[in-house]
């Protein structure tokens, strides 16, 4: 089913979108040292966008220290509240359709990583 869910979530959920702006994204912050850990966490967003069907995602209790926090402030406040937005209002344009359901579940799983990525994983 999670193979079904993601094949139609490329096509009609707009996953290929998703996952070529967030890998891009990363791409473009590996340029510089500094950014390595934010283009990493745009991977990570890549790849869940890609194929969110079947995935969790789960805290990694050894990487909720001091850093971990202050990563999650400076990614917060330079763009991924905008990215958290954007997932909602998408997912809330897909929930007005009973087909979309199961697609804005996947935006709320994308937006809840969007807002704080350092400590967390996707199984």
């Amino acid at each position: 089913m999670s193979l079904m869910g993601n094949l139609l979530w490329i096509v009609l959920g707009g996953g290929i979108f998703v996952f070529f702006f967030y890998f891009l994204g990363g791409l473009v912050l590996c340029l510089t040292v500094v950014g390595i850990p934010f283009g990493i966490q745009c991977f990570k967003l890549a790849m869940l966008g890609l194929m969110p069907f079947g995935r969790r995602i789960v805290e990694r209790p050894a990487a909720t220290g001091c850093l971990a926090t202050l990563m999650n402030i400076i990614w917060l406040l330079v763009g991924g509240l905008e990215l958290a937005v954007l997932h909602l209002v998408f997912g809330l344009l897909l929930a007005l359709t009973v087909v979309g359901l199961p697609f804005a579940r996947q935006h709320a799983k994308l937006a809840s990583l969007c807002l704080v990525p350092f400590g967390k994983t996707v199984q």
